[in-house]
């Protein structure tokens, strides 16, 4: 590589959108003078081959401006055309996919696309295998893969004419030695010759279901990601453009074009963050708030909120997309079917959109002479200022009152997207950019203000010109020599080193993202920079030299594209949202017959009460909605309503929350009640959960609506929270018998079963099963001995499953309501009101530590104060945030075993290049609850979720009086962890949780 040439100093963005494609030239040494170093513009049609637009648009631009070639140093393009594809539901750019899930038993009752929408999972699910395959969370096998099975199902695949394979393993991100996914794809290759292949591990990170969502859709993508980039590149080579020529991705980050054929669902969310990016840029003289980004193409308009720094705010732990669920962070962009094109219907009620004519809009809108009626000519009639198109063309389209209407829905349609994107209610300001923003109205309300800036049209195209660059390291490293601290750094500094390499300028590099994993240790960092515009010595990303075979790939495209070039979108039928304020679950006669919406709620709420631990409740809340969908009748009774002879049934799952992301399900709970059963000679009448809190909260309900046990659950458990041990339960606490529970049954999904007839004490069945739980799996399926009506009434935790409905009815309230800002004192107040809880801790996580010891995660999380809903909250300059005036400052420590312990103010020194830790004020302790949620949704974030970045709220709730005994706080509390120096002192009074049965019930 050798030095950059002083006159490469240009940098060229295109933005090749599904209506226009933009472009920009841009000197990024005059980006503070008063015309932004913006040396030209331009915006055009997109083409039915993106290749001539692009190379239209650089073209025109070097001669309006009188460009040299030779002074080009970079050519980044960013796109919607892939994203457009999966949300208007295209089937001729997205392909049939086949999954094969390398699972053994497991995941059976969550099939692939099991939570899709009904018309994306048609559209795209061509087949799926459940297969021998995975592994255990040590790297142990769960089976090895079976070849001739593998060879069977690609059989099928092929007779289907399917073309594109997910390959999906449990635990394959930490695969480095099996490389089961790697083996498959080599065998699907060579049994379905040209077939594409994508290994879920290449995609996303741990998150069985997530990771799966997101290969399948980047696998439908893939045919038609190549012929679009390879259309990207070919003008650039053509017009003799001696530079690298690079793809955005969603962080706003640059990919070479080999790299987003390969992986285009990582450049998903360029297309709005490179105009949320641009947008950035032109007003950084006038804006120094957060400002909301409205973003109306030709097709969409894209909503994302500008944070004072000038990034976005980020999605949460989980994204969404079309309605499908991912396990990896994007800008947080809500999508509407509104722009420039979109076809207006005037039928019983006036419709605009949400389909469009696209990228035909010159052809087709009625100013440009075709027949078609659009929010453009709407528009124009409205305007007579605007000078598009032929006004008298489109004259007569609609009567006044109905342009009226046209401008009432468009005004309507964008107020509601703006108001579903804040976090709260005050008014902020609204910066339209995009060249369908004509359409858009100068006033609009939650808008303080509405910006329109110069050069707004080209936005997408500025931000894709001044994207960074980024570089990521994904490792397996030994903690045997070295602490993770000491790993981590390393690893920060190679991936600073390798983002300079790729391009970065050295003085703004920073480390943007950082995660580690817990046996093998993994770590992955991400560090990102400014593009060094005083380097060209990049030539490893030239494009490719001339190829007649990739050529005529064109030439198919553009016979895919090239019909009409209208983009339609499928008609799908959304169910009527749930009036909240005015929803009643069903009650009748004492009986509480739970809907999906009581379900989601409850999921919801069980998770936040899990404080940190218990699992996701997610895949469990959608085989129990399957059950639901398929008939099944879940039945939850009060505690108060039980017999005194009822034999109450307990069952659950134990291991690590880790494990429970990613090894999904089998039938391990009800073999171990099965098993149960047939050593006590008798069945239970009803069924309780150990805890409340995370996945074992459903599993009462599970159970109970099972075809096998089909018997009603009571609203209550044994913890009131989640504990990582059995013997930190209620039962045991009272001690009226011991051991409480024995017998006990154990299975593993796996064919392995143990049964613990006896035993001297309960803390000897947990230690006896967490040893052999090591040995399988770390993730169990439990079935306890029943215990009698009268015993359940004196030591149940009651009313927990309405308290975690309630809870995530506050939560769906405050989303509908926009009061995220106050979604933790909605929560509180559910518990209790102030008496009861209190908001802990607000700000950045900023350091996790995980270790997996005898199937708990052990660990701690830091957390950087500050008040997380200021403008100023984000990320400064120096990557750090700004201490606030709401009293977050410093750093909180939260450590953890499955759950969170404490919630710690610590003191951090460096003395010798190693951190020392002083502590300071304990402002939560076990027993009392210690809940981590997102600041931007009010859902539970899990110890296994603990990441670098994000924004959280600490919640403080107060236990369960059955917890304040001696000997309770004994069991569950601060010595129970080994934290001898911690006093246990209550953070507030406990309020029982009003009973949803005794508010609701109609007795008939």
């Amino acid at each position: 590589m050798g030095s950059a040439p002083e006159h490469k100093t240009l940098r060229i963005g295109v933005d090749v959108g599904g209506t226009n494609t933009d472009g920009v030239i841009i000197n990024p040494s005059q980006a503070l003078a008063p015309d932004k170093g913006i040396i030209a513009w331009h915006k055009a049609p997109t083409t039915p081959n993106p290749s001539i637009g692009i190379n239209n648009a650089i073209t025109t631009m070097f001669e309006s401006a009188g460009v040299d070639p030779d002074q080009v140093a970079s050519v980044t393009i960013g796109t919607t055309h892939f994203v457009n594809a999966v949300v208007e539901r295209d089937p001729t750019r997205l392909s049939k996919v086949a999954v094969l899930r390398l699972c053994g038993p497991f995941s059976q009752h969550t099939p692939p696309c099991v939570d899709w929408p009904r018309e994306m999972r048609d559209l795209i699910l061509g087949h799926y295998a459940l297969l021998e395959g995975g592994l255990e969370v040590d790297g142990h096998l769960i089976s090895d893969i079976n070849e001739a099975e593998i060879k069977k199902e690609c059989a099928v695949i092929r007779d289907k004419g399917i073309r594109s394979v997910v390959v999906n393993g449990i635990f394959s991100p930490i695969d480095t030695v099996e490389r089961q996914e790697e083996r498959v794809a080599e065998l699907v290759r060579a049994e379905i010759s040209g077939c594409d292949v994508v290994c879920s591990k290449d995609v996303a990170n741990l998150g069985f279901l997530e990771r799966e969502n997101a290969a399948i859709l980047n696998a439908s993508i893939l045919a038609f990601a190549r012929k679009t980039i390879r259309s990207f590149q070919e003008p650039v080579r053509r017009l003799g453009l001696q530079c690298p020529v690079f793809i955005t991705q969603n962080d706003g980050t640059i990919l070479s074009g080999d790299m987003a054929a390969k992986l285009p669902i990582r450049t998903f969310n360029s297309g709005p963050t490179n105009s949320m990016r641009g947008a950035a840029f032109l007003v950084q003289d006038e804006v120094d708030e957060a400002v909301m980004v409205v973003d109306i193409g030709g097709t969409t308009t894209d909503v994302g909120l500008l944070l004072a720094n000038g990034f976005p705010r980020q999605q949460a732990a989980y994204s969404d997309l079309a309605g499908v669920r991912m396990n990896f962070s994007c800008p947080d962009i809500k999508s509407i079917g509104l722009g420039g094109g979109s076809i207006i219907r005037n039928n019983e009620v006036l419709a605009v959109g949400p389909d469009s004519v696209g990228y035909s809009i010159t052809k087709e809108a009625m100013v440009f002479g075709g027949n078609v009626l659009t929010a453009t000519d709407c528009t124009v009639l409205l305007d007579e200022k605007l000078d598009i198109g032929n006004r008298t063309l489109a004259k007569g389209a609609l009567s006044d009152e109905d342009l009226a209407k046209f401008k009432a829905v468009v005004k309507y349609k964008l107020e509601k997207i703006i108001d579903t994107m804040k976090t709260s209610p005050e008014d902020l300001p609204v910066l339209l950019v995009g060249g369908g923003a004509v359409i858009a109205p100068d006033e609009l309300k939650g808008a303080s203000r509405v910006l329109k800036p110069k050069w707004s049209g080209v936005a997408n195209a500025i931000g894709a010109a001044i994207a960074r660059v980024s570089a990521v390291i994904d490792t397996v490293e030994s903690t045997e020599s070295k602490t993770t601290k000491q790993l981590l750094d390393k690893i920060c500094n190679d991936a600073i080193e390798k983002a300079i390499a790729a391009g970065a300028s050295k003085s703004t590099v920073k480390i943007v993202e950082m995660d580690t994993l817990p046996l093998p240790s993994r770590f992955t960092v991400r560090a990102a920079g400014d593009f060094d515009y005083s380097r060209t010595d990049l030539s490893d990303t030239l494009i490719d030299e001339f190829d007649p075979d990739k050529d005529s790939f064109i030439e198919n495209f553009e016979k895919i594209s090239g019909d009409s070039g209208r983009i339609l979108v499928t008609d799908t039928k959304v169910p009527e949202d749930v009036d909240i304020d005015s929803y009643k679950p069903k009650v009748q006669n004492r009986v509480w017959y739970i809907s999906e919406t009581d379900l989601i709620w409850i999921s919801t709420g069980c998770y936040i009460l899990g404080t940190g631990g218990g699992g996701s409740p997610y895949p469990a809340m959608i085989q129990i909605r399957e059950m639901l969908r398929r008939g099944a009748t879940i039945r939850v009774v009060s505690p108060a309503d039980l017999p005194d002879d009822a034999a109450v049934g307990c069952g659950g799952g134990a291991g690590s929350p880790t494990v429970g992301i990613e090894k999904l399900a089998g039938n391990e709970m009800v073999q171990a009640q099965e098993e149960l059963f047939k050593v006590l000679g008798k069945r239970a009448s009803h069924m309780i959960s150990v805890e409340i809190g995370g996945h074992n909260g459903l599993q009462s309900m599970l159970l109970g609506a099972d075809s096998n046990l089909n018997i009603p659950c009571v609203d209550g458990d044994w913890m009131g929270r989640a504990y990582p041990t059995k013997w930190q339960t209620t039962p045991v606490v009272f001690g009226e018998r011991s051991p409480i529970f024995a017998p006990v049954a154990m299975a593993d999904g796996n064919g392995n079963v143990i049964v613990m007839p006896k035993a001297v004490s309960d803390v000897h069945v947990e230690r006896i099963c967490r040893a052999a739980l090591s040995e399988m799996g770390s993730q169990v399926g439990t079935a306890d001995a029943p215990v009698a009506g009268d015993e359940c009434k004196r030591w149940v935790v009651e009313n927990t499953i309405s308290q975690s409905w309630r809870i995530g009815r506050a939560v769906a309230k405050a989303r509908r309501s926009n009061q995220v800002d106050n979604v933790a004192e909605t929560i509180i107040a559910e518990c209790g009101g102030a008496e009861a809880g209190r908001v802990l801790w607000k700000g950045k996580i900023v350091s996790v530590e995980r270790t997996l010891r005898m199937g708990h995660v052990y660990g701690e999380c830091i957390i950087e104060g500050a008040d997380v809903v200021d403008d100023d909250s984000r990320i400064k300059g120096n990557n750090k945030y700004t201490p606030s005036a709401s009293g977050f400052e410093g750093l909180l420590k939260i450590p953890f075993k499955n759950e969170n312990i404490a919630a710690i103010k610590i003191s951090q020194t460096t003395i010798d290049e190693e951190v020392h830790e002083t502590e300071g004020d304990v402002l939560g302790l076990v027993p009392d609850l210690i809940a981590i949620i997102d600041a931007q949704n009010g859902e539970a974030i899990g110890t296994p979720e603990y990441r670098y970045g994000l924004l959280v709220i600490v919640l403080g709730i107060a236990a369960s009086d059955r917890w304040k005994s001696e000997k309770g706080i004994e069991i569950g509390g601060p010595k129970s962890f080994g934290m001898d120096h911690l006093t246990y002192k209550p953070m507030g009074k406990f309020v029982k949780p009003i009973s949803v049965i005794d508010e609701f019930d109609v007795t008939e």
